[in-house]
């Protein structure tokens, strides 16, 4: 599923590919947040629905951002506004060691127990593997499903905002 794109440096530091940072997101999550975007997608919901419905489909086109884990673990741990962090962007999970690793950094380097939600489209059971990982960190919450385009959304109470497909559901997963 995942390619493996972190890669230590010569200071010792962990350097993972992304999207982009927003430092205070207020829709994601019922919490502000700072909001993570992963750079890669199969743009499964495109593929299964015979449509081109993603959200996300410009932020492919951008450029990747090679950073480092603890840079973004000590601008999230400088906000006085956030108390969460969102992964999303295109698809967290198809950035699943990157990914890991930021979520160690937070975890066990930082001692940073705060809530991570994590969206995907994938379904649990596509993902069972990764999620049977992630349960060994505190406070994962998973939002679970692809987009459906043309289906009535519904409110979802584990992470408080409203969803755009009735499939589509929240799991705290730790």
């Amino acid at each position: 599923m995942a390619e493996r794109s972190a890669e230590g440096r010569s200071d010792g530091r962990l350097t993972i590919l992304i999207k982009g940072v927003t430092d205070e997101d207020f829709v994601n999550y019922k919490k502000p947040s700072m909001f993570i975007a992963f750079p890669k997608c199969t743009f499964k919901c495109e593929k299964d629905c015979g449509v081109v419905c993603c959200q996300n489909g410009e932020l492919a086109k951008a450029e990747n951002i090679r950073t480092n884990t603890e840079d973004i673990a000590i601008r999230y741990l400088s906000n006085p506004i956030t108390k969460a962090l969102v992964f999303g962007g295109l698809e967290p999970f198809d950035s699943f060691f990157d990914m890991t690793c930021l979520i160690s950094e937070l975890r066990f380097i930082r001692r940073c127990d705060d809530d991570i939600v994590i969206y995907t489209g994938y379904t649990e059971d596509e993902i069972s593997e990764e999620i049977k990982y992630l349960k060994y960190f505190k406070n994962i919450i998973v939002k679970f499903g692809r987009y459906v385009p043309g289906k009535e959304g519904h409110f979802d109470d584990v992470i408080g905002i409203e969803l755009r497909s009735p499939n589509q559901y929240a799991k705290k997963i730790s």
